[in-house]
């Protein structure tokens, strides 16, 4: 052969080049993939401060990465087409350099405040301007480098899909070591320069990847396995079926997210436990030997679809293992059964970055229906449940088998739903039947789910038609008796519920109560006068002994900051000639709280009451110092925590803005987050005295519940009368407990030591 032809025909790779090519062409993805998903609760908890901590930010987040991953496959697709591999390699490492140029992380300049409303939007922009270079680099990494490593001539390289499974083993430990090990450990500073360290390492070993390829001789067609070189390009339907395939789990996988993260915590650790789990799935089903069996997901996939229905009807968010475990288990289940079609159905070598385009496609638009469209579409989180029936059409077609079952199995489904409709047409002193109603119903999908799963039907379209019907009772008829109306806004969706015959009004954010006002009284008659505060400000509760004693202790007409609004309920707590200022940051809450069909205490006590729209740590942070004898922070959503607004740093806005005898009292009840050390820690922080009280005065139906609040002042005697009352305890800081600042919080600790005290 000719010397002019030498340089086509590839000398015989050595082992150890071979090795030295894997080594490092996977460190290479593991550390990419690690850096691409630390970047994100990272970046995130940076942005959440700016609006309020709701968890609707994260899902706008996931928007955001989603659609910039789509943006890296495709440029890595386009990237991979230069024949001239010096230029491409070029572009990219200057795209790597440019991006490290603008480390370490932060929040552009001019993005410092949001709008008073297009706030899904304004995040988009700010994440753009501030990460957007460095996560598109990411971005395209994962798909270039196999691409790359499929051209070294590495033997493994006609099948180099195992490489994803290694990107995805480095996305899955960033994830489950940001909550675990770097929240807990590192400040906010920290964790931005050790990710900049790593970004500088990945830059390093791309450029040696980039040296192995260009040594690597070219190759020909004769190099291509006659497998891959035969491979017809995927036809549309198969590349539509993709994008659908990928669009489920994805689209799921914020609703799962936001369903959990709204009554715990808005926060990493329950940001990255769904997605840490769905980039599981991608690890499992590209090995070359999937440790769980495609055929075994396949069949329990009804069974977990099944189990969301259970989980949506029964409720258990009172049970933090079964909201969490159960709804993430399911999920895992869906998400390896539409994954698994994916690896079964993926295409050959040549055709690999196209095929992660389709699959980045569908990520961002199930990104974009669950975490932009739904959101400004339904008045209810619809999201979750259409999802969920549409993840039963993403099983493969399936024979029909047993026919004699199969032909019972419209009329069995048919009768059942009427069955369940009949009732709605009785009297409604019947209406309580509805309540058994519910339990043959769960009872009969579950049973249906069952026999699907086991192989007697195994078509698609009855386990959608099954799981279709039974969310629509379950919408039909809640487990809330009464009517029940929902509102929602980027904050999350709030439920006004009326007891049967009215009696009471009920303000719910996801599963917890935030106000309730009496309509009726047990006779019938109706209530009149001005409202009396009810759930967590009762008089005799936490909240109404703190504004008595800090009354009695003034001797006159106090002024009040109330941070968080809610049903309007303590605009009845004023007396007159006092000042009372309340802050909110959503401003559908204060139309609600305002609106008579609903609650009263507004109209009734306070009404000329114009709330400071906006987040309080921005807004409250303008209020003259010394202005205030009494704080009160009540601002949660639902049971999640705006951890901004339990700070170091927060306390020290609330003390500026106390009048030399002030006192600042926060409500920290909480079903899953032990909350009074992590407030008597940054009152101490700040040279503040803390009270707590815990008490229960069991009047439940009443609607008088049980709370937590914790009084913090300067010096006893600003506290009155609260300082020698039994109900009151003066509480030490935990020294073994760091103090969370806007740099530190640990939500895990404070989920471990809930479940420890309900252990003691």
């Amino acid at each position: 052969m000719s010397s002019t032809d030498s340089s086509a025909v590839p000398d015989q790779p050595s082992a150890g080049r071979n090795r030295l090519v894997l080594i490092v062409y996977t460190a290479a993805i593991f550390v990419s993939a690690l850096l691409l998903f630390s970047v994100q609760p990272l970046f995130t908890k940076m942005v959440l401060p700016r609006l309020g901590g709701s968890p609707a930010v994260w899902s706008v987040a996931m928007v955001f990465f989603q659609s910039l991953l789509l943006g890296g496959y495709g440029y890595a697709h386009y990237l991979i087409q230069i024949a001239n591999r010096r230029v491409a390699v070029a572009v990219h490492l200057l795209l790597l350099v440019a991006a490290l140029l603008s480390l370490p992380l932060s929040i552009a300049s001019g993005w410092g405040e949001p709008p008073t409303s297009g706030y899904a939007f304004w995040l988009l922009g700010l994440f753009a301007v501030s990460i957007g270079l460095p996560f598109f680099a990411l971005a395209g990494n994962n798909p270039l480098l196999q691409a790359w490593f499929f051209r070294t001539g590495h033997p493994s390289g006609p099948d180099p899909y195992f490489l994803y499974a290694s990107s995805n083993i480095g996305s899955f430990l960033a994830l489950l070591s940001y909550p675990v090990l770097l929240e807990p450990m590192f400040t906010l500073r920290w964790q931005n320069l050790i990710w900049t360290g790593g970004y500088s390492l990945l830059v390093i070993l791309i450029a040696a990847c980039a040296v192995l390829l260009l040594r690597s001789p070219v190759m020909v067609a004769a190099d291509v396995p006659a497998k891959d070189a035969d491979a017809a390009p995927p036809p549309w339907i198969l590349r539509a079926r993709w994008i659908f395939l990928a669009a489920v789990p994805s689209g799921l996988l914020i609703a799962v997210t936001a369903h959990i993260s709204t009554d715990v915590a808005a926060a990493p650790l329950l940001w990255v436990l769904p997605l840490s789990l769905y980039l599981l799935t991608w690890v499992l089903v590209f090995q070359s030997r999937p440790l769980l069996p495609h055929q075994w997901m396949l069949r329990l996939q009804p069974l977990a679809i099944a189990g969301v229905v259970v989980l949506l009807a029964i409720g258990g968010e009172q049970n933090l293992l079964l909201t969490l475990g159960g709804h993430q288990l399911c999920f895992f289940v869906i998400a390896m059964a539409c994954h698994g079609e994916l690896a079964r159905t993926r295409p050959a070598a040549k055709y690999l970055t196209g095929f992660y385009v389709a699959l980045s496609f569908g990520g961002m638009v199930g990104g974009l229906f669950a975490g932009l469209i739904a959101p400004f579409t339904f008045s209810w989180v619809a999201e979750y449940p259409i999802l969920l029936a549409l993840a039963a059409l993403c099983r493969p077609p399936g024979e029909e088998r047993f026919a004699r079952w199969s032909a019972w199995y419209w009329p069995i489904l048919a009768a059942l739903a009427l069955a369940l409709i009949a009732p709605s047409y009785l009297d409604g002193k019947f209406m309580s039947w509805l309540d058994t109603y519910r339990v043959w119903m769960i009872g009969a999908v579950g049973v249906l789910a069952a026999l699907l799963a086991l192989g007697l039907n195994a078509d698609r379209w009855k386990i959608f038609a099954t799981v279709v019907v039974a969310l629509v009772l379950i919408r039909a008829y809640p487990a809330d008796k009464g009517r029940v109306e929902t509102v929602r806004s980027f904050f999350g969706v709030h439920k006004i519920v009326m007891t049967p015959h009215g009696q009471y009004h009920v303000l719910m954010h996801g599963t917890t109560i935030h106000g309730a006002q009496k309509f009726q009284n047990d006779d019938g008659s109706p209530v009149t006068g001005r409202p009396e505060p009810i759930t967590y400000y009762h008089k005799d509760g936490g909240i109404g002994q703190a504004i008595t004693s800090i009354r009695e202790r003034k001797g006159g007409a106090l002024r009040v900051a109330v941070i968080g609004l809610g049903a309007g309920t303590l605009t009845c707590a004023s007396e007159p000639g006092e000042s009372w200022k309340f802050f909110e940051i959503d401003q559908t809450m204060v139309d609600t709280a305002r609106d008579p069909r609903y609650f009263s205490y507004i109209k009734n006590c306070e009404p000329g009451l114009k709330p400071v729209i906006g987040d309080a740590r921005l807004t409250f942070a303008k209020e003259p110092d010394g202005a205030y004898d009494l704080i009160i922070v009540d601002a949660y959503s639902s049971d999640a925590i705006p951890i901004h607004l339990a700070t170091e740093e927060a306390m020290a806005i609330y003390k500026d803005k106390l009048a030399p005898q002030g006192a600042v009292a926060m409500h920290v009840s909480n079903r899953h987050l032990e909350l009074v050390s992590v407030i008597v820690g940054i009152a101490d922080a700040n040279d503040l005295k803390s009270w707590v009280y815990n008490e229960d005065p069991k009047r439940d139906d009443e609607y008088i519940f049980a709370t937590e609040v914790v009084v913090s002042a300067r010096e006893e005697a600003d506290v009155g009368a609260l300082a020698s009352s039994e109900d009151w305890a003066l509480t030490d800081p935990d020294e073994r407990q760091r103090a969370w600042t806007d740099d530190y919080s640990n939500v895990l600790g404070a989920v471990w030591r809930r479940l420890r005290h309900r252990e003691e």
